[in-house]
């Protein structure tokens, strides 16, 4: 049924960045928010961000979330069902970010904005050893490109990082941009050239901070979960992502689900394969956070 539905007829032509964010909106206003947790406005650094809590058993530990939406569009509130399901499962609570959108703000000002985020909770006196990034799709690029940024800036490393189909390779140079395309119900290589170059802003793709699949130096990295489904064309970003990992020492866990779209933990009290691998994302973040 989800399948299907994604693949409804669309506008010919290049959709504008307007009707792009509107239709997203919409999709995930219908995306179900878990019960037990409250929402508030924070500021961490110069950005606002959506503080999600439990409403009861809270425990010690942070969650810093970046949304996804191809650094053009998405907001905290459009990764709520996902933020909100992490808070519920974990008892953490979560920072959900709102960083600077492309075209208005393209690249680095996402990762200029989740680095200094991560460096006010670290001010605010929060131990890097309770703190995890997590994110999906573009954010969950930023899950791996913030820690990049921060080791460079001498910050120490978070806990974990939990990443849901993330985007890591601007040079779309992996298989599965060829071998999934027609299966992935959602992007193919115009689309995610369109947005692509809006974020990129004339850059070379070719940078570590754009393309870390395939270009980043990984040494000190925290231990990371990459999350994702077989019908993506970005699969290969996580499993590139996963050996380069493996290469340089760090402790990885590649968790791949059949026949499932990109971001499908969105369809969490819908999926069974959803709400599973949330599950599992809930105890590898439980295992590894400490207060």
């Amino acid at each position: 049924m989800i399948d299907a539905r994604a693949r409804q007829p669309r506008p010919v032509g290049a959709p504008s960045v307007a009707d792009i964010r509107a239709g997203f909106r919409a999709l995930m206003a219908e995306m179900i928010v878990p019960d037990g947790i409250r929402t508030s406005a924070a500021t961490l650094g110069p950005r606002p961000a959506l503080c999600v809590e439990p409403v009861e058993g809270e425990r010690a530990g942070t969650l810093l979330y970046f949304h996804g939406g191809a650094y053009v569009f998405g907001s905290p509130e459009t990764a709520l069902s996902l933020t909100g399901n992490l808070v519920a499962r974990t008892g953490f609570r979560a920072y959900s970010l709102e960083y600077r959108l492309a075209p208005e703000h393209p690249f680095p000002a996402a990762i200029e904005d989740t680095v200094g985020a991560y460096r006010a909770l670290l001010d605010s006196g929060a131990d890097p050893s309770s703190i995890a990034f997590a994110g999906d799709s573009a954010g969950g690029g930023l899950t791996v490109t913030t820690c990049l940024a921060a080791r460079d800036a001498g910050l120490p490393m978070p806990a974990a990082i939990v990443a849901f189909s993330p985007g890591l390779d601007a040079t779309r140079t992996g298989e599965s941009m060829e071998t999934k395309a027609g299966i992935d119900p959602y992007f193919t290589r115009e689309s995610l050239a369109h947005t692509g170059r809006m974020y990129r802003g004339g850059q070379d793709p070719h940078h570590p901070l754009l393309s870390p699949a395939v270009l980043a130096d990984l040494a000190g990295f925290p231990p990371m979960l990459l999350q994702a489904g077989t019908n993506e064309v970005l699969l290969d970003d996580s499993t590139r992502m996963a050996a380069r990992a493996r290469a340089a020492g760090v402790d990885v866990v590649l968790d791949i689900t059949a026949d499932v779209p990109h971001v499908f933990q969105s369809f969490a009290g819908v999926l069974d394969e959803a709400d599973e691998a949330l599950d599992r994302a809930a105890l590898f973040l439980t295992q590894r956070v400490r207060a």
